[in-house]
């Protein structure tokens, strides 16, 4: 008796019998199948293809040219060119297809014709992959602009969360100033956005392509600041370039400058920024020459310059020309109910930009945080988070993990007052702060499920089982 298993068959065979399964599999869970020949007309159709082609029986398709079937069909270029069309979206009628197209060839690797398989009659099942691939090529547009665009921002609105009524006064006023060209004083504490916020004005306006400039002047030193701002023409100065070189305003010409902690500038340069935001024009040092300049200015600071009037070491008049529309980023104390939407947009920018996995915060390590006084903000917020990523085995983040790392004095934490009552099990913390957290969402969503859910960046059916786990109906 022979051992069917010492059996060896012909590749030849083996090849052949593949691509037979290959076209039964293919034409059986396809939704449809279609074949030309060299002269483009159609020498096949399978019945499960006939509705969406709108006919009856086979006979009507075969031996017509192809375009008849199915108007702007790419089969005959597949037989011309002899490539493979091997994932595409074909419109017919009113639906749209997912196909493939290969070439068919003979023993000798004669094109003989083309064949078609509709992958799937719907794009419900690819929306998925439709928006990932619509994110890259938004991400790609975005990193050519960035290339080709040295000095370019890269935060929008969207980067700028958080739903209170400072937040939210402090994003509506923006979109008024991206609208205009007008010049914007950005007030408010170390770390809370003032640049991210410039940034996303900056994007939002007509000057979106041209360049965004920012420059700190408290790290300038005063026997520059000059030429930094306004230029310099070659031999201004003892060591200045041979070829001179351009300030921050002509390097802005069309878009936006950034001028940070703009209560450091020295008085004696404060005239000439005036003259160049009234005048719209700058003159270099060591040059008689004026030359016009569009830059929108936005200035930034933790300061009270009108403070810094009265005292005299603030001109009055450029204070006044800056605060055409002034905008004040409250502190992140006094915005407790954006906690886990900060949190959760830090901790996302934290995964892109390093190996982080999935980090998440639970309802303990927020209570944590809630409890600290945050003096520098926002920035000092995602440096604590980024030490706690770090120090973690899990990248789950629990009220724990914040009470190793953060400071603790009475200058920088307002330390927690003692409970009256007994000490409760973790577990039963967590669960009413996740359910007063559940009502204060439904609270400031006026009883919208879909806008609560949205703020707390889980789905409508999730925070519907959170609902019923806790008791809570909606308010509206």
């Amino acid at each position: 008796m022979t051992d069917s298993r010492s059996v060896v068959a012909d590749p030849e065979v083996i090849r052949a019998r593949a691509m037979e399964s290959l076209f039964e599999r293919l034409e059986s869970l396809c939704e449809g199948a279609i074949a030309i020949d060299t002269a483009g007309h159609v020498v096949y159709v399978n019945e499960k293809y006939l509705p969406a082609l709108g006919l009856a029986h086979i006979s009507e398709a075969i031996g017509r040219p192809i375009e008849e079937i199915i108007p702007n069909s790419l089969m005959r270029r597949v037989v011309e060119t002899g490539k493979p069309i091997l994932l595409d979206i074909m419109e017919l009628g009113r639906e749209q297809l997912v196909v493939t197209r290969m070439p068919i060839e003979d023993e000798n690797k004669r094109i003989i014709g083309a064949i078609g398989f509709v992958l799937f009659d719907h794009l419900d099942s690819l929306k998925p992959l439709i928006a990932r691939v619509n994110q890259l090529e938004s991400e790609l547009r975005h990193a050519k602009r960035q290339l080709s665009q040295p000095r370019s921002a890269r935060f929008t609105f969207e980067d700028f969360v958080g739903e209170t009524p400072g937040i939210a006064q402090a994003k509506e006023l923006a979109r008024r100033a991206a609208r205009q060209s007008v010049t914007v004083l950005l007030t408010g504490e170390t770390g809370t956005g003032k640049e991210m916020l410039a940034q996303a004005i900056h994007n939002a306006s007509a000057r979106a392509d041209k360049p965004f400039v920012s420059v700190n002047l408290a790290a300038v030193p005063d026997t520059l600041i000059e030429s930094e701002f306004f230029g310099a023409v070659a031999g201004a100065y003892t060591g200045a370039d041979r070829k001179g070189r351009d300030g921050k305003f002509r390097i802005a010409d069309g878009g936006t400058l950034f001028l940070d902690e703009i209560g450091e500038m020295p008085l004696q340069l404060q005239a000439k920024l005036l003259r160049a935001l009234q005048e719209r024009e700058i003159e270099p040092l060591g040059s008689d020459r004026v030359i016009k300049v569009d830059v929108r200015v936005i200035a930034a600071t933790n300061l009270d310059l009108q403070k810094k009037v009265t005292e005299g070491a603030f001109r009055s008049d450029l204070y006044y020309r800056l605060n055409v529309l002034a905008i004040t980023l409250p502190p992140l104390r006094d915005c407790p109910g954006d906690l886990p939407a900060i949190c959760a947009r830090l901790l996302d920018d934290i995964r892109t930009s390093g190996d982080y996995f999935n980090p998440r915060i639970t309802p303990s390590a927020l209570a944590v945080l809630a409890r600290y006084d945050w003096p520098g903000n926002v920035r000092e917020l995602r440096n604590i988070l980024e030490r706690a990523l770090i120090l973690s085995d899990s990248g789950r983040l629990t009220g724990e993990d914040f009470e190793r790392i953060l400071p603790v004095g009475s200058a920088k934490v307002a330390a927690p007052a003692r409970p009256a009552g007994p000490v409760v099990p973790l577990a039963q913390a967590e669960a009413a702060f996740e359910k007063q957290t559940l009502e204060h969402a439904l609270i400031a969503s006026n009883g919208q499920i879909a806008e609560a859910a949205r703020r707390l960046r889980i789905s409508r059916a999730t925070f519907y089982k959170k609902l019923g786990k806790y008791g809570l109906a909606p308010s509206g």
